[in-house]
């Protein structure tokens, strides 16, 4: 069973009912199971109406939890060090993000691949709006 680690955008897409709805649904069938970072669980509440929250809840509760420890901060810390030295900035957000999905072993699904430059992440582009 592959890991697959969704990140916000793919999550609010579908809290939207857009084409990440359908696309999360299918993972288990498909034998993908799918997992979340407490980072990506903080951006969506903050923006969730509070018509949302109950789904917002169930699609979390349906996840599994990718662990944040000294490991992934480490990680985050030296990609976002290394990549600045190259002018290049990263959020702190996608590099927890990033970390926990290499920490699980997981593919990373994002509507915004160009913010997970790092090599070691096996990033997967999710089309988001549609």
């Amino acid at each position: 069973m592959a890991r697959v680690l969704l990140d916000s955008t793919v999550l609010i897409d579908a809290l939207r009912g857009r084409s990440a709805a359908a696309r999360i649904r299918s993972l288990r069938r498909t034998g993908d199971e799918p997992w979340v970072c407490v980072i990506s669980i903080e951006e969506i509440w903050r923006g969730v109406h509070p018509d949302e929250e109950h789904v917002a809840g169930r699609l979390v509760r349906g996840l599994r939890l990718a662990p944040l420890g000294v490991t992934e901060g480490v990680r985050a810390g030296s990609w976002r060090r290394d990549f600045a030295r190259r002018g290049i900035t990263l959020h702190q957000a996608d590099c927890l993000i990033a970390a926990a999905a290499v920490g699980t072993d997981a593919r990373l699904a994002t509507g915004n691949p160009d913010d997970f430059p790092m090599p070691e992440v096996a990033v997967e582009h999710w089309p988001v709006g549609i």
